[in-house]
C-alpha cells in the first residue's frame, strides 16, 4: 500500500510514495495545473504539503512502540527553484533526529532532471 493513501490530502494531491522505511523516504508527484500559482508552476503550499508527507511517512515508519501515531508541529522551507506544470518532482526525507518524542526530518525536492525545486526540515511530535 502506499503510505500516502492514508492521507487524504495527499491522496487528493496525487502523492506517491515510492519507497518507506524509518531511514528514508521517497516519493514523486506530477505537477497538475490545479497544484500551480500563476505562470503555471508548482505552489509552495503544494511543495510544503509535499514535503509534509513524505516526512510523516518516515516519522510514521520510525514511531518509537507504544506510540499512536505522529503530527507536525513545525516546518520551514527554502524555495530553491521553478516546478512548471506537466514536471515530475521527486522528494527524499531522511531523519536528522529520531527519538521518543519528537523527529526531525530534511527533505529535499527536486525535479527529475536533478533540478533543485526546494529544501524543507519539519519535526514530528510523537503522540
Amino acid at each position: 500500500m502506499n503510505p500516502a493513501d492514508a492521507m487524504p490530502f495527499s491522496r487528493l494531491m496525487g502523492v506517491t510514495v515510492t519507497a518507506a522505511g524509518p531511514a528514508a523516504v521517497e516519493g514523486e508527484i506530477t505537477v497538475r495545473e490545479d497544484l500551480c500559482t500563476a505562470g503555471g508552476i508548482m505552489h509552495g503550499g503544494a511543495i510544503m504539503a509535499f514535503a509534509d508527507a513524505l516526512g510523516a511517512a518516515g516519522a510514521s515508519a520510525a514511531l518509537p512502540e507504544g506510540a499512536a501515531g505522529t503530527t507536525t508541529i513545525e516546518s520551514k522551507t527554502n524555495f530553491l527553484g521553478p516546478a512548471p506544470v506537466g514536471t515530475l518532482v521527486r522528494g527524499r526525507a531522511v531523519p536528522l533526529k529520531t527519538g521518543r518524542r519528537m523527529s526531525v526530518w530534511q527533505t529535499t525536492i527536486e525535479t527529475a532532471e536533478g533540478k533543485p525545486v526546494a529544501f524543507v526540515v519539519q519535526t514530528q511530535l510523537v503522540l
